[in-house]
């Protein structure tokens, strides 16, 4: 039998839901304007006044929101921030996983109801080992992040900081519209991931970070020149790149970053030609006295920066 939508969520969150909009705020002892200011941030939908939608779970982690209030630890603006990146992040997650379970799983040809009771059933067994990973590699990473914001503050002098100096990259697949015409979409799929997947790899393993991935290209950020080097230079040995970097003063903000030099680091893309790396002055500058190649090309108008001096980056021949 197919599995309906009130099994998948028995099975997944395993708790029954027991309470309306009103009553669960109530039961939490939040108003009840802060429980769907929460809700919504979190990317859940709005129920009706008295559909039955939420769970004792659901008033344990009011309750908690609550605590943290009024201790003073998060004020609401924090806290409603704080639940959005949560609510985005694990949407995508969430939906990327199941694909990948779907994907690893279902049969090519049109899959049976047992098929998918199957899935069900797989998801449901491996739930509490995904979760203690997923809380190890939630810490972990944000271990991560505080060092990488230190790090920034030590070279920026700052100590929040707000705006900072580092390098960004844009890492572009060549050719991808007319590739994407001659692939079937399994093998576009295949294409979009396995470049995702070595993006990824090569970004961790220099100890930076990629900010986001956007189908064909990806962004990523290095504390400093030499790193954001290694990064590309190990990037373009696939030979179906090129890739636009950058160095100076950006906005940190909901997981991205923005500004002049981003925008920067985007145009320098536009003009590299396929297996190249092209970066700005002041990247080029950092890494002069490092064991890099670079070669000066002519100079060029780059759309809302006026004129810049690119170079092109290269392994030293020694």
């Amino acid at each position: 039998m197919r599995p309906t939508a009130e099994e998948i969520e028995r099975l997944l969150v395993g708790a029954t839901p027991r309470y309306t909009r009103e009553q669960v705020a109530a039961g939490a002892g939040v108003s009840q304007e802060l429980a769907e200011r929460i809700w919504r941030a979190l990317g859940f939908a709005t129920h009706a006044d008295d559909a039955v939608a939420f769970s004792d779970a659901d008033v344990a982690a009011l309750r908690r929101v609550r605590k943290m209030l009024e201790g003073g630890l998060l004020d609401e603006p924090t806290v409603i921030r704080l639940a959005r990146a949560l609510g985005q992040t694990t949407a995508r997650l969430a939906q990327w996983q199941a694909e990948i379970m779907i994907g690893a799983m279902l049969p090519e040809e049109e899959p049976s109801d047992g098929d998918l009771a199957r899935i069900l059933e797989t998801s449901q067994q491996l739930l509490p080992d995904f979760e203690h990973v997923l809380v190890h590699v939630w810490r972990a990473q944000l271990a991560a992040a505080g060092t990488r914001l230190l790090a920034m503050a030590d070279i920026n002098d700052e100590r929040v900081p707000t705006r900072v100096s580092i390098a960004v990259g844009f890492a572009d697949l060549v050719s991808f519209t007319r590739r994407s015409r001659e692939l079937s979409e399994r093998e576009l799929a295949e294409l979009v991931e396995g470049f995702e997947s070595r993006a990824s790899d090569v970004v961790a393993a220099h100890g930076a970070r990629l900010v986001k991935t956007l189908g064909d290209e990806v962004l990523f950020t290095a504390p400093t020149q030499a790193q954001a080097a290694e990064i590309a230079l190990d990037l373009i040995e696939t030979g179906q790149l090129r890739i636009g970097m950058a160095y100076g003063p950006v906005v940190p903000m909901m997981g991205d970053v923005f500004g002049t030099t981003v925008n920067l680091a985007a145009r320098l893309t536009a003009i590299a030609r396929p297996g190249t790396i092209v970066i700005d002055a002041e990247l080029a500058e950092g890494l002069a006295d490092k064991d890099f190649g670079l070669h000066k090309i002519r100079r060029r108008p780059a759309r809302g920066l006026g004129v810049v001096q690119p170079y092109v980056l290269r392994r030293s021949s020694s």
